[in-house]
């Protein structure tokens, strides 16, 4: 390929098509970068529907759940109830083996139906009652008591604004790796904390704060969250903080944002936000447990015993219901207690943070492949391929779903490369219609049609006007052509019938290896390779071409032998000649402005022709030119004929004869006739030539079976003549010949 052909072929990468292909990939990149929300949703849907088709398992329920349903208000009351009645909950689930527990619900005011508190309601009381009253403990101070001893945490939540006086430091301090976490979290001014009372009364305080997606749905929850400048714990976190006895939540950060928390034994993935991902399972009401149950001792001790117990309510009134990929309606404790399973199960969901990059990177690969590619390839094989892309990426998707609980988007590559590949195909269409009914009027009159449709497929690979190129040509000749015309001179239809019966097969083996008609000359066909497009194996196709060639012109002749026979009429085989070589050549149109021909010129095209002639003389049917022979020495059997200088030329040319494919290669005939022939010819040339002739009848018995004693007669002469004239010390073993 010269310079020219490497400049054309650069500019083809940079068509407007491409460039606007480039760019709007380029676009959709920054698209996925901003995340506006249909891309965020058809991702988010996308994990949704992974976690409703495969939801995570799990067997045992390490999670009880309290329910302040609709059946325990009817039966104790409105919420909220007196703090008594929560103590209580907490005294038995204490006595019944509880090992935690937390609470979906905060208490932030003094309880109105304390002791003291209805009293000053009521102004008609009398004294004695009243101070009576006054001096029984507040209802909180009984609930602050149940927690003593008890591994209770209580939850609180984060409000949109900030209410002044309202603030409570957690009990928790937070270690960080890395720098502040606080950039990257959600934010929030304000808090509803717990009675101090109360709050001092607890093993642990975290927040219950769930921000659902911009859909509605709940996917993540923040296992720290950030109100002011101060560091807050989930009630899950804390939970798991109470449990394991830590004095401290490590968090562990890098510039890009939250990687993840640490407690004894609990490793905690989160989003670059301090969120986890929460890994659902269905509904299942054998977690829950009715309050009023508890509060009736008919709970037995087997359900609560080792649990971590969660109180909160699913009754409807309470608005505390979410929606999550698995159920259109969960309650809220539900939520913290599939997240708390997780947590215990190693079960958990989480989305790398190198998970944009991975989406982008791949986004990329695919686009920049759609954009190298699509010229190139048909709508069929490019569906194809995108079809197997598209499977493997969501494959890749599930399988980290599945196995490593890793969250990758496989929707963006698959989007971006959608819209790149759409747009190009727009752009193109009614440019390659315009450019293919050229290419077909162009060169339907030189070229077979299925060539016609590649290059009208392929255009950017057809070069007009003149190109330089190494090429495989082949010219092939009828053997004794002039005897065959001279019995059809009374019936020159019929030869005309039986070349164009010749002509086709021969013609038909050359197409089908790729190989381009240049032109007949009569009873004589010339072809070649890698123009008008480039063939990266033209010389093992020209050789393909050949052998088929052969095939096919036996079955003619098998044919036209048994009609000949039903018919009475004498018969002649037909025999050809091929010469095959590679070299550089100038292609492209030739001729006038009135008549043009898409053709080949150049020494490579002469020394093709002069082989063809030369098989004759040597007795085979086809000779290679020393490159082509180089080319397919490991693919087809082939030997070396002669050190040859032809008509016209003065440089020596290495010619050898095709003789079969690789399956003959592989026989122990042909490699005990390659192994025996090499040696011949170095003794001939060696000017050993008794031992030449000795080796050269052991070649003659083993190239009989590849009609190669013609050859062996010619080599038997020479060696005859040289052994009576011996050539000078200086000779190579060249023979010039005398006729084309």
């Amino acid at each position: 390929m010269n310079l020219r052909s490497i400049w054309r072929g650069a500019l083809g990468l940079f068509s407007i098509e491409r460039a606007f292909a480039v760019a709007l990939l380029l676009a959709m990149v920054l698209l996925r970068l901003w995340d506006p929300l249909p891309v965020e949703t058809l991702r988010l849907r996308v994990f949704d529907a992974y976690q409703s088709i495969l939801p995570r398992q799990s067997a045992a329920r390490p999670i009880l759940i309290v329910d302040i349903d609709e059946a325990s208000i009817a039966v104790l009351g409105q919420w909220p109830w007196p703090r008594t009645r929560v103590a209580e909950i907490v005294t038995k689930l204490k006595n019944l083996g509880a090992l935690a527990i937390g609470f979906d619900v905060v208490f932030p005011e003094p309880d109105r139906l304390s002791p003291a508190e209805v009293a000053r309601g009521l102004p008609q009381l009398e004294a004695l009652t009243r101070a009576t009253l006054d001096a029984l403990p507040s209802n909180d101070e009984v609930f602050a008591a149940a927690m003593h001893g008890a591994r209770v945490v209580l939850g609180e939540t984060a409000l949109a604004a900030a209410v002044e006086g309202r603030i409570a430091k957690p009990k928790v301090g937070f270690a960080t790796h890395g720098p502040s976490a606080l950039p990257f979290l959600r934010h929030y001014p304000g808090i509803l904390p717990n009675l101090p009372l109360l709050q001092n009364a607890t093993a642990g305080d975290g927040m219950f704060t769930i921000a659902a997606e911009r859909d509605g749905i709940v996917r993540r929850v923040p296992m720290i969250l950030a109100i002011g400048d101060q560091l807050y714990p989930s009630l899950t976190l804390e939970l798991l903080r109470v449990l394991t006895g830590a004095g401290a939540i490590f968090v562990k950060t890098d510039t890009t944002g939250v990687l993840g928390l640490q407690l004894p034994g609990f490793p905690l993935p989160t989003d670059p936000n301090g969120q986890v991902w929460i890994h659902f399972t269905e509904h299942d009401p054998a977690r829950f447990v009715s309050a009023k149950d508890v509060l009736g001792d008919a709970l037995d001790r087997s359900r609560v015993a080792g649990k971590i117990v969660l109180v909160g309510t699913s009754a409807i009134g309470l608005l505390d219901n979410k929606t999550t990929p698995v159920a259109r309606s969960m309650p809220g404790v539900e939520v913290h207690a599939q997240l708390l399973e997780g947590a215990l199960s190693n079960g958990m969901l989480h989305e790398p943070n190198f998970a944009l990059s991975i989406e982008v990177l791949t986004a990329l690969a695919v686009g920049f492949a759609i954009i190298a590619f699509a010229p190139l390839l048909g709508p069929i094989v490019l569906l194809g391929l995108g079809a197997v892309v598209a499977l493997g990426l969501l494959a890749v998707s599930w399988w980290n779903y599945q196995y490593r609980g890793a969250l990758l988007d496989a929707t963006y590559p698959l989007l971006s490369s959608w819209v790149v590949y759409s747009t190009l195909a727009f752009m193109n269409y009614f440019k390659e219609q315009s450019a293919r009914r050229r290419i077909r009027q162009a060169f339907s009159q030189y070229l077979s049609p299925d060539l016609v449709a590649q290059l009208a497929q392929s255009r950017e690979k057809l070069t007009l006007g003149g190109e330089t190129r190494v090429m495989s040509i082949m010219f092939s000749d009828v053997r004794g052509f002039t005897t065959i015309s001279e019995s059809y001179k009374r019936d020159p239809q019929g030869l005309t019938a039986l070349m164009n019966r010749f002509l086709t097969p021969l013609t038909n083996a050359i197409i089908d290896h790729k190989g381009t008609i240049d032109k007949y000359m009569g009873d004589a066909i010339m072809a070649f390779w890698n123009a008008p497009l480039s063939d990266a194996n033209q010389e093992r196709n020209a050789c393909d071409a050949a052998l088929d060639m052969l095939r096919r012109l036996a079955a003619l002749n098998a044919q036209r032998a048994a009609e000949g026979e039903a018919e009475g009429k004498p018969f002649k085989p037909l025999a050809v000649g091929i010469g095959i070589n590679t070299g550089e050549c100038v292609v492209g149109n030739m001729g006038s402005d009135l008549r043009f021909d898409y053709s080949v010129l150049g020494d490579t095209v002469n020394l093709a022709s002069r082989l063809e002639g030369q098989s004759k003389i040597y007795g085979v049917t086809t000779i290679l030119g020393s490159a082509t022979a180089n080319a397919v020495q490991d693919a087809f059997a082939i030997l070396e004929v002669d050190l040859l200088v032809v008509k016209g030329k003065t440089d020596p040319e290495t010619v050898w004869t095709l003789l079969g494919d690789v399956a003959m290669v592989e026989t122990p005939a042909f490699q005990e006739l390659a192994s025996t022939h090499g040696f011949m010819l170095s003794r001939y040339r060696g000017r050993d030539f008794d031992a030449a002739e000795k080796v050269l009848e052991v070649c003659r018995d083993l190239g009989r079976a590849f009609g190669l004693d013609h050859l062996y007669d010619l080599y038997e002469e020479r060696i005859a003549h040289f052994k009576e004239s011996p050539p000078p010390e200086d000779w190579t073993g060249v023979y010039t010949a005398t006729s084309k």
